[in-house]
């Protein structure tokens, strides 16, 4: 119990250094913010208040990881261009001018947003759906004495699954991030190898994870290191430096399923198991660069091209960075839309009529924004600036649209991980990834809106597949208690 008080003092204290520090920093930035100082503290609180309760006692998953993504895409980088760079952004920004008046408008508009998003969180908190205590159920025992018996050969059976999917998408260019197919499969192939890359094999080591918690009451070493791998091969055959994101997920779940089921995992595996993910991410992103740089869809040198040098550290430093600040989709898409001519319905039904296409800018790109890719040779990269859900939501002017847009997609959210939980086996690590997929998506909403129905539709298949598998496993644990 030793090491729980030491967590949940280390949280309280990391609450109130929260406090303190945004406070302070708010206040400083104030004072070289171009506009009205009380347009930037009233910004500055609703991204902070959602920030902090994203991670109060009875917050959802959602809660947390939209709170993360927007403090990142928005408060985070107005504080450090104002305090750093003269309020000056390096993305594209559209028709911003940069004057005062512009900064208020665009921090107002984002502030209308995060807020219904925060109304949201506090009515679904009241009204609908909070995690409850809970006895183990009879599909749980079963699929965990299952597991228990063949715990082995599952974790066996699930490594060279995810490591042949890992090497098929790298060699044959299945589906990796800004670059085009290179390989068109039958029978809609494509889609299955995207939905396990993106989210379906991460969804497999969420399970084995809880099982490995009802099981053993611990996780081991070799079920970290099997998790951490398949993170690692499939961000590194996606070309993608976000192996964070569903690491991240599954880590913060399995936190709090420990604490909700007063479990404590052994502190010098939590150690090692750090350091390993923190040498695989910076192995990922030697890897993907050097993949990148020769070019899409083949291994390495396979294509020729100017490797990088794997022993330079600085280059760690040099493309691990945007993804902490630069890579957040956020104020830039509200900057942009903010101070559009264009904003109207119009554009707001236009919008949702884009076609997904490999080979041309996107709607944001070629209608808002002097676009970076214009000059793109899209016959081999698939290169497009997102302006995010919010940005999106203001595309008509009316900030009590974009209020409404966001309470109720708030709710959307929140009744999405309720699914989860209810019929994937209340099992809050996949509640926490599934969350993470949710967030992130709103994050980065803005290409082909109206395709958005396959990303739920694929989360809606991945909660039937495993609803199957618990509703199975009582069967299967009765055939092998008669065969006995």
């Amino acid at each position: 119990m030793l090491y729980a008080m030491n967590v949940d003092q280390a949280a309280r204290y990391s609450r109130v250094l929260f406090i303190v520090l945004a406070t302070l920093t708010s206040f400083w930035a104030m004072l070289s913010y171009q506009g009205s100082g009380y347009v930037y503290l009233l910004f500055s609180l609703v991204a902070n208040a959602l920030f902090y309760f994203g991670f109060r006692s009875r917050a959802m998953f959602f809660d947390a990881f939209i709170g993360v993504f927007f403090w990142m895409g928005f408060w985070l980088k107005v504080t450090i261009r104002v305090l750093f760079f003269d309020g000056e952004f390096s993305e594209a920004v559209g028709d911003f001018d940069y004057t005062g008046g512009s900064y208020d408008i665009a921090l107002l508009v984002s502030a209308c947003g995060l807020l219904g998003l925060l109304l949201a969180s506090i009515l679904r908190e009241k009204f609908f759906f909070n995690y409850v205590a809970k006895a183990s159920e009879q599909n749980e025992i079963a699929i965990s004495h299952f597991y228990a018996r063949y715990r082995k050969i599952i974790l066996f059976v699930f490594f060279c699954a995810f490591t042949s999917v890992a090497l098929l998408n790298i060699s044959f260019g299945i589906y990796q991030k800004g670059s085009i197919t290179q390989t068109l499969l039958p029978f809609g192939l494509n889609g299955v190898f995207k939905w396990l890359l993106l989210f379906g094999l991460a969804s497999f080591s969420a399970l084995i994870l809880k099982l490995e918690l009802v099981a053993k009451k611990q996780i081991a070493f070799m079920v970290i290191l099997i998790v951490l791998l398949e993170s690692f091969s499939t961000n590194t055959s996606l070309l993608s430096r976000g192996m964070v994101l569903n690491v991240g997920a599954l880590v913060y779940g399995v936190y709090v399923a420990c604490r909700f089921d007063l479990l404590r995992l052994n502190l010098r595996t939590v150690v090692v198991g750090g350091v390993l993910f923190c040498t695989l991410f910076a192995g990922s992103v030697f890897v993907v660069n050097d993949l990148r740089g020769n070019g899409p869809g083949v291994i390495g040198a396979a294509r020729g091209g100017q490797a990088l040098d794997v022993d330079d550290v600085d280059l760690v430093v040099q493309h691990a960075t945007p993804l902490f600040l630069n890579r957040w989709v956020g104020i830039e898409g509200v900057m942009a839309v903010s101070s559009s001519p264009r904003l109207g319905w119009g554009i707001w039904r236009a919008a949702w009529q884009e076609k997904y296409s490999e080979n041309t800018m996107s709607f944001y790109d070629a209608n808002l924004i002097e676009s970076p890719y214009k000059e793109t040779d899209f016959s081999k990269y698939h290169h497009l600036s997102l302006p995010g859900i919010i940005a999106f939501f203001f595309y008509p002017g009316s900030l009590l649209f974009l209020f409404v847009s966001m309470l109720l997609l708030g709710l959307f959210a929140a009744a999405i991980e309720f699914g989860v939980f209810r019929w994937g086996g209340k099992n809050m690590i996949l509640c926490a990834l599934m969350a993470e997929v949710v967030a992130y998506r709103y994050a980065s909403f803005g290409y082909v809106p109206a395709q958005s129905y396959l990303l739920f539709g694929a989360i809606f298949l991945n909660i039937l597949l495993l609803y199957c598998i618990y509703r199975l496993a009582p069967f299967f644990a009765s055939k092998r208690q008669i065969g006995k």
